[in-house]
């Protein structure tokens, strides 16, 4: 099956997040995709996000977590609770274990599911991965949010 379109470029193309925001022109723009029962993001680090020679920095790691992540809890909600379209999350909480020192010279591979949900929150667990590295994982929550917050129709 080919990959074309990301969650993110079908259902928030004017997202602005530095994360994953497909507008955002400085941003990460990284891309999730539905495979088994979680997500899988695969992105190519840049010189610019070395911590030292060679190797990612940790603020980085935990950003591309917690957006592809996110993503997963949100779509999660969707397909719960029969939306037409992810619901806006945010992270209420975000718990990284840095395993390893993370290459920033290959591509990084992040998988995640949701472990424990209920109608408007989910908790998702995710690995971070260079080639066969397992180099760092997380533990977070993610709310969908109601009309009236900021982050509401961010999408």
């Amino acid at each position: 099956m080919i990959k074309t379109e990301s969650l993110q470029q079908k259902y928030a193309a004017k997202s602005i997040c530095y994360g994953c925001g497909p507008a955002n022109p400085d941003g990460l723009h990284i891309n999730s995709f539905p495979e088994g029962d979680g997500l899988t993001c695969v992105w190519e680090p840049e010189p610019k996000f070395q911590a030292f020679p060679g190797m990612l920095y940790g603020g980085l790691i935990a950003s591309l977590l917690d957006c592809h992540c996110n993503w997963t809890a949100s779509w999660h909600l969707k397909n719960q609770n029969g939306l037409d379209a992810p619901p806006c999350t945010v992270t209420a909480e975000l718990n990284v274990k840095y395993l390893a020192p993370t290459p920033a010279t290959a591509p990084i591979r992040i998988i995640s599911k949701v472990v424990k949900s209920k109608e408007r929150s989910a908790t998702v667990e995710g690995e971070l991965y260079s080639g066969d590295l397992l180099c760092a994982t997380c533990s977070a929550v993610f709310v969908a949010v109601k009309e009236g917050h900021p982050a509401y129709h961010r999408w």
